[in-house]
C-alpha cells in the first residue's frame, strides 16, 4: 500500500499526531511520501518511515509554482492508493487524481469548503467537526477517525532539573502560546493556590504577555516556562495535575498524553473534551475562562489522593479503549484500501 501526505502545519499537538500516524503506518508496512515544511524539529522521527520532500509552499515563491506540478507528476507516475492532505494549507496542494482516494484530514472547524475541491473524503477527528462540514454544505464522503498518542508510562523527570522543590504540588500544561489556549486563565487560577507550582511547556507569540501576567500575579517564583520539548511525557508524569484551559479545542490531544501517564485532568468545557470526557469519571470540567472553577478543580484533586487516582485510571482506560494506535491506524488503512 502506498500513501502520499501533504503537511504544512506548525509545531503543536496536530503535528505530533502526524508524526505518530506516519510512524504507525510505517510499522504496518505502508509506503509513504511526505511533503512538509523545511527544518521541522520532528523530521528525523518520520525519516525512517517515509520519503521526505521539503517545501514551505508559500505565496509568491518559486515552490508555489513548481510544487503542484511536481506532486501531480509524482502521483501520476507512482499511483498511490491514497493522497492525504492535512488541514487547509495542505489541501490547496491536492491534485486532481483519478487512480486512488483523495483525503483531507481536519483537526479543526473549516470556515468554508473551497480548500477541498479535489478531495473525495474529509476525515474529521471528532463528530463535531463532521457535523459542521455537513452543515456548511459538504456532500461528499465524511469519516470520523480520532487521534492516538503514545501510551507507554515513562519515568518522571526530577523536579530539580526545572528548579522545583520536591514535595510541592505541581500543575502542568502545554501547547502553543496563543490566546485560545487559555494559559492566562490557568495562571490566574494557580495564583489563587498558595505553594502550587505551574509548569508550562511550549512557546509562541503570547510568551511575553504570559510572563508579564505571571509577574503581575506574583507567580514568578513558582512558574516555570519549559519551552518546546521534543518529548513532554516525563514532565507530565512528574506533575500532580494536568490542566487543559483552552477556549477552543476541537479534540485536546494533550489530555490523551496526560492520560497515558495516569495524570488527573482538569479541562475547559471546549468542544473536544466535551465529547470524550465525563465529569468526575475521567476528569473534572471548568467553564471556559473561569479561573475560580479551574482553581477549585485543581484544589479538589490535590486534597483528595483517591480522587486523583480514580481520575487518572479512568482517563487511561478511556485512552486505551477509544484512542489506541491499533484502532486508529487500522481505520486509516481500511479507508486507504478504498482507493484500490
Amino acid at each position: 500500500m502506498k500513501v502520499f501526505h501533504f503537511h504544512f502545519g506548525k509545531d503543536g499537538g496536530a503535528e505530533m499526531f502526524f508524526v505518530h500516524l506516519v510512524g504507525a503506518l510505517g510499522r504496518r508496512g505502508v509506503e509513504q511520501t511526505t511533503v512538509i515544511r523545511r527544518d521541522r524539529k520532528w523530521r528525523m522521527d518520520i525519516a525512517p518511515h517515509a520519503r521526505i520532500i521539503e517545501s514551505n509552499f508559500r505565496n509568491l515563491s518559486l515552490d508555489r509554482l513548481t510544487l503542484p506540478l511536481r506532486v501531480q507528476w509524482l502521483a501520476e507516475r507512482e499511483r498511490p492508493d491514497a493522497i492525504m492532505s492535512w488541514a487547509t494549507r495542505g489541501s490547496r496542494l491536492m491534485p486532481r487524481y483519478r487512480h486512488g482516494l483523495t483525503l483531507s484530514r481536519l483537526g479543526d472547524y473549516p470556515t468554508h469548503l473551497g480548500y477541498f475541491k479535489n478531495t473525495d473524503v474529509l476525515v474529521c477527528n471528532t463528530p463535531g467537526i463532521a457535523d459542521h462540514v455537513r452543515r456548511i454544505g459538504w456532500t461528499r464522503g465524511v469519516e470520523v477517525i480520532s487521534n492516538f498518542t503514545k501510551t507507554e508510562p515513562v519515568q518522571p523527570v526530577l523536579r530539580s532539573t526545572v528548579d522545583t522543590p520536591e514535595g510541592v504540588p505541581v500543575v502542568m500544561t502545554m501547547g502553543r502560546f496563543v490566546k485560545r489556549k487559555g494559559f492566562h486563565t490557568l495562571i490566574d487560577a494557580v495564583a489563587k493556590l498558595p505553594d502550587v507550582f505551574l509548569w508550562i511547556a511550549g512557546d509562541g507569540e503570547e510568551r511575553a504577555a504570559l510572563e508579564a501576567l505571571a509577574l503581575e500575579r506574583g507567580m514568578q517564583g513558582r512558574i516555570r516556562f519549559l519551552g518546546w520539548q521534543k518529548d513532554t511525557r516525563a514532565y507530565v508524569a512528574a506533575a500532580d495535575v494536568f490542566v487543559m484551559p483552552s477556549s477552543h479545542e476541537p479534540l485536546g490531544n494533550v489530555i490523551l498524553e496526560a492520560w497515558a501517564q495516569k495524570r488527573p485532568v482538569v479541562s475547559s468545557r471546549s468542544e473536544g473534551p466535551s465529547w470524550f470526557m465525563q465529569d468526575g469519571e475521567n476528569g473534572l470540567f471548568a467553564e471556559i475562562g473561569n479561573a475560580d472553577q479551574f482553581a477549585d478543580g485543581i484544589a479538589r484533586i490535590l486534597a483528595d489522593p483517591g480522587l486523583a487516582r480514580d481520575l487518572g485510571e479512568g482517563g487511561r482506560a478511556t485512552l486505551m479503549r477509544q484512542f489506541s494506535e491499533e484502532a486508529t491506524a487500522g481505520a486509516y488503512i481500511d479507508l486507504f484500501r478504498r482507493g484500490k
